[in-house]
């Protein structure tokens, strides 16, 4: 049986063992209290007028500052609370427009009368000035109408303010959801090719049984246990690094080397400085899998895969060919859902930034070549 024949420094052990990428931890942006904000700032206004009034000392004066505005904080924290529990409350529609019309018609009444009677608070002003007097002078149009005017900048505020965290929210569930489609996607692609791969080698282990060639059948499932542990310890189709893929492909190969004896040769050559580089897990194995079947296992003599990987600068290139008839006169070739589902799996993870390249090369053959980011896995 051949053995593989691999580059000097991956054969020497020079591979390592990264880990598994670590996801960075978040730190969640600290949340800001609404509630605070406008009862500071209505406070703060409350103090200003105060000080025009009279001076922050004088508690009449600061009594009515405090009416004057925090009647305001009140009312966009309520309006704030009514918009969480009823959404509707805060769009612009004409339902909405005429229900705060009518309320602010109101809560201004309100707050002129409770501003009437904080003047009685002030011995002077209650000794110089009747009540009707007072309430004459608040009740006028212009009056009213600016307590009208702010109730509608409060709304206003309160309703843009609720539409943009809404739009916000809808834009996240949106990505959400794109990102669950995705995986979900992704997931499927996954499935294809485990179950595949599994079927193809448990009918090699029963042809392996009825020939009587027990001892290999043996060492067939110890290769394809191999594989399913790394693989079952992955709860999500994710990178991997280039080291643990080809772990996989050397049990893969070693399997296929059992079937075909003598008639399989594996030449791999690695770069070792792409061995941390980070891979799709399974990129390689359906490939490589597909080089046998369609290409080694129709030769009339030995059968060759040779695979070779590098790192050219911020990029992995990955190639595997094999001396098989090639296409063989057909225009697309017959390689089943290997090849179409790697292409799919590297426009998920890379988008437009990766290169895929399948067909017959000069020299005979067919030939597949892989161009992705180079990411280097973390330690």
């Amino acid at each position: 049986m051949n053995q593989l024949v691999m580059s000097p420094a991956y054969a020497a052990g020079e591979r390592g063992n990264p880990a598994d990428v670590k996801p960075k931890t978040i730190r969640p942006a600290p949340r800001i209290n609404p509630f605070l904000i406008i009862f500071s700032l209505t406070f703060f206004l409350a103090l200003m007028t105060a000080s025009e009034c009279h001076s922050i000392t004088h508690i009449p004066s600061l009594i009515y500052g405090i009416v004057l505005w925090c009647w305001w904080g009140g009312v966009a924290s309520s309006l704030w609370k009514l918009g969480q529990l009823k959404p509707n409350v805060l769009r612009f529609s004409l339902p909405a427009i005429l229900f705060h019309v009518i309320t602010g018609s109101v809560l201004g009444v309100v707050h002129l009368l409770l501003l009437g009677a904080v003047g009685f608070t002030d011995s002077a002003w209650a000794t110089h000035k009747s009540a009707v007097a007072v309430w004459t002078e608040l009740f006028q149009i212009n009056r009213l109408g600016f307590d009208l005017l702010l109730y509608g900048f409060v709304f206003g505020i309160a309703g843009i303010i609720y539409l943009q965290i809404q739009s916000q929210r809808d834009a996240m569930r949106s990505l959400e959801l794109q990102k669950q489609l995705s995986t979900a996607h992704l997931r499927a692609l996954q499935m294809q090719l485990e179950p595949h791969f599994l079927f193809n080698t448990l009918n090699a282990i029963t042809t392996l049984v009825e020939l009587g060639r027990q001892k290999e059948a043996a060492e067939t499932l110890a290769h394809l246990n191999a594989i399913l542990k790394a693989t079952l310890k992955r709860t999500t189709p994710e990178k991997v690094p280039l080291s643990q893929e080809l772990e996989i492909i050397e049990n893969y190969l070693a399997i296929e080397q059992i079937r075909f004896a003598d008639r399989l040769k594996v030449e791999i050559k690695v770069d070792p400085n792409a061995l941390d580089g980070l891979v799709p897990c399974f990129l390689l194995q359906p490939i490589v899998e597909n080089a046998i079947r369609h290409g080694v296992a129709h030769c009339e003599d030995d059968g060759v895969i040779h695979t070779s990987i590098e790192r050219s600068g911020g990029r992995l290139h990955m190639r595997v060919r094999d001396n098989g008839p090639g296409l063989n006169g057909n225009s697309k070739p017959g390689h089943g859902i290997g090849l179409k589902n790697t292409e799919d799996r590297l426009a998920h993870f890379y988008e437009k930034e990766y290169g895929f390249h399948a067909g017959e090369p000069k020299s005979g053959g067919f030939e597949v070549s892989i161009t992705i980011p180079y990411e280097q896995a973390l330690a």
